[in-house]
Order: structure tokens, then sequence, then C-alpha cells
């Protein structure tokens, strides 16, 4: 057995929980630090710098989404970016989840949806729905505090982990309320089962929330947000046991200032020289995005595609589309912004297909796109698609995918070809009348195969392709081809020796592919069939390519 096999196979050990990282950091008896970010790669930053935890700031997230920190984002619109925070960091997060978002009802649902999240830990304040920021105004109304008692309640009892943690924010201080106030409803949300207070001030020195530490004497662990005292030592919070410091929006406002200075330079000298010394290399964005392990995924997982070749045959002009491809082959078309072929070279290379060369013919010079390989057919005006494809038989080898260039198609198309492993395989739309009725006639590659379609087909004995014949009778007919091949690579040598051997007799000149296929059946092959219904369509005249702008 490979050694890295072995290696896999070892049992890991196990990870502690976010929640239960965070509610170490909670109650360990040395003061503990999290850093503010809003988004995923402010996450990653956070945890790359060292931090061990996370603060999701309701005013930097709500900024960051360009609206006011007065609940107008909605709890599901938080949700949605702290789902890519959580995904995009190993550390603990905890929510500043203004007021629950309404009721206790609302709470406990915000509780059930975060831990779905991995989401380690929630803060809530005792304020009314929907909340005004601590630092707008004076005198703002307290929610009343057996109600808060109730949300608290409700979130910790509709928890699923015992470690995830419910924070209860005190804004008594904030409003004018007093510190009377604010260690009554301490102790009122401690009995309700809150794992910590936060204690909020907004004056400039931290008397009153040194005052609160001493006068709550640890009962339960205590958090601070020194955004306002921001002078003072850590040491004095460390001396009071504080628990938790939270750096609640510098990251942000860091952020700000950056984009504002950067932005008035490149407007203002009209070219980037003076800041791209001065900005985040396009490097360190790639890496922090993950894109090392995305390449080391796909050398892992693509491996058996990226030495796949693909034979694309584009030499046609098109003759139906007169104008339209008298400076361009129809491969080159234009479809809402890119060529058909763009697409087509895409949608390869998205499959892990990177090796495309394409056969040329009319108009060749106006072919240029740069990830692929010309192979010119000089005779495209009097040869068919066979002498097209026998051009490039040196890259008929291995594996391959042969196509049109004048196609388009949803890509699981391709990943069907590609996780087949049969010697031959097509792809045969089996609802291929539907919608012709309204268009223009066109001769279709029909195909009789050993079974037609039907929902369950794929529990039954494998599709052989019988026959392609555009002459078929429609009551024999069992779908269209795509235009879509796979080839092993016992499939490649097969199809090199037909075309030798065309070539030989004579025939090769006026062959069209499915001339090629069905000598290649005549002499024992037998192609699987991957039926669809629909989803594709080709490209042979203006009515095609009005369709093929409304394809998405």
């Amino acid at each position: 057995m490979p050694e890295n096999v072995t290696q896999l196979k070892q049992p890991q050990p196990e990870r502690m929980s976010k929640a239960a990282q965070f509610r170490q950091m909670l109650t360990s008896p040395d003061l503990e630090f999290i850093m503010e970010a809003h988004n995923g790669l402010s996450a990653k930053i956070v945890e790359e710098t060292g931090f061990k935890g996370i603060w999701a700031s309701g005013l930097t997230i709500s900024s960051a989404l360009g609206v006011r920190d007065s609940n107008e984002a909605s709890w599901t619109q938080v949700l949605e970016v702290l789902e890519f925070m959580s995904d995009a960091s190993s550390i603990p997060i905890m929510l500043d989840g203004d007021t629950g978002y309404g009721n206790f009802n609302n709470f406990r649902r915000l509780v059930r949806k975060l831990e779905q999240r991995d989401v380690a830990a929630v803060c809530i304040e005792d304020k009314l729905f929907p909340k005004t920021n601590s630092f707008l105004g004076s005198n703002q109304p307290l929610a009343d505090i057996d109600e808060f008692c109730g949300k608290i309640k409700a979130g910790k009892d509709s928890q699923q982990s015992g470690d995830f943690s419910v924070v209860a924010r005190i804004e008594a201080l904030i409003s004018g309320w007093g510190m009377d106030e604010a260690l009554r409803r301490a102790e009122a949300y401690h009995d309700a089962g809150a794992d910590a207070v936060l204690i909020h001030s907004k004056k400039s020195n931290a008397d009153e929330i040194l005052t609160f530490a001493k006068e709550w004497d640890n009962r339960c662990p205590v958090v601070i947000v020194p955004t306002t005292y921001a002078s003072t030592p850590t040491d004095r919070f460390r001396d009071e046991r504080i628990s938790l410091i939270i750096w609640a929006n510098h990251n942000l406002r860091a952020a700000i200032n950056a984009m504002r200075t950067t932005s008035k330079r490149i407007f203002e000298e009209e070219n980037l020289h003076s800041v791209e010394g001065r900005v985040a290399g396009l490097s360190d964005v790639f890496g922090l995005a993950g894109n090392k392990e995305l390449s080391d995924a796909e050398d892992r997982y693509l491996a058996s595609r990226s030495d796949i070749n693909a034979v694309v045959l584009g030499a046609s002009r098109g003759s139906a589309l007169r104008e339209l491809t008298e400076d361009k082959p129809k491969c080159m078309l234009d479809v809402r912004g890119q060529p058909l072929l763009r697409r087509l070279t895409r949608a390869l290379n998205d499959s892990g297909v990177q090796n495309i060369s394409v056969v040329t013919g009319y108009r060749s010079d106006a072919i240029d796109l740069s990830n692929i390989k010309k192979i010119n057919n000089d005779e495209y005006e009097t040869t068919g698609e066979a002498s097209s494809l026998a051009c490039a038989v040196d890259d008929l080898e291995g594996e391959c995918i042969i196509s049109y260039a004048d196609i388009l198609f949803r890509s699981y198309m391709l990943n069907l070809l590609l996780d087949t492993d049969a010697d031959m395989a097509v792809v045969v739309d089996a609802d291929w009348q539907n919608g012709r009725d309204s268009a223009p006639k066109h001769r279709a590659d029909l195909v009789r195969c050993s079974v037609p379609y039907s929902v369950d087909y794929a529990d039954e004995a494998p599709v052989l392709l019988e026959r392609v014949d555009a002459d078929l009778p429609a009551g024999e007919a069992h779908g269209e081809w795509v235009g879509l091949v796979k080839l092993s690579g016992k499939g490649s040598a097969l199809v090199r020796d037909e075309l030798k051997a065309m070539e030989r007799d004579g025939s090769l000149a006026d062959s069209g592919l499915p001339d090629l296929f069905n000598r290649l059946i005549a002499r024992g092959a037998k192609p699987a069939v991957l039926y669809i219904t629909g989803d594709w369509l080709d490209v042979n005249d203006a009515f095609d390519l009005a369709r093929a702008r409304n394809f998405t």
C-alpha cells in the first residue's frame, strides 16, 4: 500500500469545536482578545495575525454592506456573511447579535442557525428592536429586564451544543441609567443563564468599567469593548480579572482610510504608478483566497483529466449565416459577449481538459484564442468533418474529447463523458424533436440505439449506439447526436486506424463523423450512449444564433 494511503487511514486527533475553543477563552484565568472582522477576507486576516477569536461586528458588517447599523441588514443577510466568515477561518466567531432580531422566538431560531454555521457564540444587548448604535444619541430606552431574561433563557434552551455561549450586553451605563441598574441587570441576566456579561461604556476613561468589574467580583466572565477608552493600559483590565476584550471595529475603519487614499490617488493621477507599491500584491490576494489549495486539489482530483486531449472541429464558415460569417467562421460568432468557441474551450478548461486542438479552415486568422493549438485544414471547402479530424490525427492519443465547434451545452454533459469508462461514448438528445416544429428544418444526426430512452434507463443494461444517419425514419430514431464524443486510449487508436483506412480507400474526403462511426460500428465497435433531454443547441443559421443568445 502506498505510504500516503497508509497515512490517510491513520486516526486523526479530534479537533476541539469552535464553540469549545471560545468557551475556553471565556473561562480562561488569562485575559483573552478577539478582533473584529466583517467578511471572509477580514476573518482570514484576523486568524492569520494570530488572534484566537473573531468578533463579527454588527456595525462593521452593516457598514460593509452599505447600510446603517439599525437592523437595516436582515438577520438572514448577516447569516450569509457569517457563513463565509466561518468557512474562511478555523477560529471561533462571536456574533454581535444586536437585540436578537426580535423577541424570544426570533432569538432562539437565530441560535439554531448560528450553530448550523459553526458560529461559537452570540452577544445580544438589552435595547429595543430595531437597535440604535450605542454611540448615537443618549438616553436610549432599554428592554424590560424580564423580557430580556426570557430571551436569554430561550436562546440557552434552544442550543444544541453545551459549549455554545450567549453573552448578555448591558447598556445601562451607555443610556445613563447608572451603576446600580447595570449591576442589577447583570445579576438578572446571569441568573437567566447568560454565560458572560458584556458591560459597555462610551466614556473616554475606563472608570465605569473598572468599578463595575470590582463590584461584580467575577461572578461570571466579563467582556468589554474599550473603543472609547482606548488609552487605558491593558494591565488595568487584567488586574480587575476582565475575561475578554473585543477590538470592535478597527479593521473596517482602517480599510476605509486605505480605500479612500488609494481611490483618491488613482482618480487624481489617472495611473497606478504611485499606488502599486503601496497596496497588497495580487499574490497576497490569491494566497488569502486559497488559490494554492485549489491548485493542489486540482492536481489530486483532476489529474486524470489534465492529460486528456480535446479536438474541436471548427473549419466551416456556416454559409446559412450569410453576412454574419463574412469575416469570421461561425465558431467565432458572438454569443452574449463571447465567441462560441471561447465558451466551448472554457467549458473544457473548467472540466480539467487543458490540451485543446482546434481544426480551422475558413478565416483561420479570425480565431485568435490563446489557449488552443490551431491545426489548419487547407482543403476545408472540398472535404468533410472526417478529413478535418484526420488533420488532428496526431492529437487523437490517449483519452480524448471530440466536439463540434458550433455547439452550446450544459457543463454536466462533459462531466458525464469524462466519468465514463467506455472506449467510445457519445451524447444523444432523446428530446430532439421538442421545439423543432417552429424551427427551420436542419439535417440532424439522428441515431438508433440498442435501447430507447426512458426515465430509468440507467438501471438497465448499457445503451449502445447502432447507427448515425440523418435519413433515419422518425419511427426508428431514438435521438439526435449532440456532437460530443469521448474516447479512451483504445478508442482513440481505433479512430486513428479507421481514418487511415478511409484515406487508403478514398472515402475520407467525402465523409462526415457519422460515416466514421458507422464504419467503426460495422467493424465491431460498441460506442456507449449517454442520454440527455435538451440543454444544448447547435448554431446553423440566424434563428439558431438568436436562440443561442438566450441560452443560459
